[in-house]
Protein backbone atom coordinates (compact mmCIF):
# COMPACT_ATOMS: atom_id res chain seq x y z
CA UNK A 1 0.00 0.00 0.00
CA UNK A 2 1.45 3.21 -1.02
CA UNK A 3 0.64 6.53 0.80
CA UNK A 4 0.31 9.79 -1.46
CA UNK A 5 0.57 12.79 0.16
CA UNK A 6 -0.78 16.14 -1.30
CA UNK A 7 0.92 18.38 1.14
CA UNK A 8 3.79 20.47 0.16
CA UNK A 9 7.29 19.73 1.70
CA UNK A 10 8.19 20.86 4.86
CA UNK A 11 10.83 23.99 4.87
CA UNK A 12 12.63 24.02 7.78
CA UNK A 13 12.65 27.32 8.67
CA UNK A 14 15.33 30.10 9.82
CA UNK A 15 15.60 32.40 12.34
CA UNK A 16 17.13 35.98 13.37
CA UNK A 17 19.20 35.78 16.46
CA UNK A 18 20.19 38.85 18.24
CA UNK A 19 23.78 39.45 20.27
CA UNK A 20 22.47 38.29 23.69
CA UNK A 21 21.70 35.04 21.74
CA UNK A 22 24.60 35.02 19.92
CA UNK A 23 26.99 34.83 22.80
CA UNK A 24 25.03 32.17 24.64
CA UNK A 25 24.75 29.90 21.78
CA UNK A 26 28.79 30.43 21.01
CA UNK A 27 30.34 31.02 24.57
CA UNK A 28 31.56 34.49 23.65
CA UNK A 29 31.48 38.19 24.48
CA UNK A 30 30.22 40.72 21.87
CA UNK A 31 34.33 42.03 21.09
CA UNK A 32 34.97 38.52 20.47
CA UNK A 33 32.46 37.74 18.01
CA UNK A 34 33.03 41.37 16.32
CA UNK A 35 36.80 40.89 15.61
CA UNK A 36 36.23 37.16 14.46
CA UNK A 37 33.69 38.90 12.14
CA UNK A 38 36.50 41.32 11.06
CA UNK A 39 38.92 38.75 10.02
CA UNK A 40 35.97 36.75 8.17
CA UNK A 41 36.47 33.49 10.54
CA UNK A 42 32.69 34.31 12.01
CA UNK A 43 29.29 34.66 10.02
CA UNK A 44 27.89 37.91 9.30
CA UNK A 45 25.03 39.86 10.81
CA UNK A 46 22.47 40.65 8.65
CA UNK A 47 21.50 44.42 9.13
CA UNK A 48 17.71 44.76 10.12
CA UNK A 49 17.32 48.40 10.44
CA UNK A 50 19.73 51.39 10.69
CA UNK A 51 20.41 50.09 14.44
CA UNK A 52 19.34 46.66 14.95
CA UNK A 53 21.57 43.87 13.35
CA UNK A 54 20.90 39.78 13.65
CA UNK A 55 22.55 37.05 12.58
CA UNK A 56 20.86 33.41 10.79
CA UNK A 57 20.55 30.44 13.33
CA UNK A 58 21.76 28.37 10.80
CA UNK A 59 25.25 29.74 9.89
CA UNK A 60 26.28 30.47 14.33
CA UNK A 61 25.06 26.69 14.64
CA UNK A 62 27.15 25.48 11.39
CA UNK A 63 29.89 27.69 12.37
CA UNK A 64 29.65 26.18 16.56
CA UNK A 65 29.24 22.80 14.92
CA UNK A 66 32.62 23.22 12.77
CA UNK A 67 34.58 24.34 15.97
CA UNK A 68 33.16 21.00 17.98
CA UNK A 69 34.46 18.73 14.69
CA UNK A 70 38.05 20.51 14.74
CA UNK A 71 38.42 20.38 18.39
CA UNK A 72 37.39 16.42 18.48
CA UNK A 73 39.94 15.74 15.43
CA UNK A 74 42.31 17.04 17.66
Amino acid sequence: MHLVSSDPPVQPRDRLLRLPDVEQLTGMKKSSIYALMRGNKFPSCVRITRRLSAWAESDVLAWVNQRIREGSAR
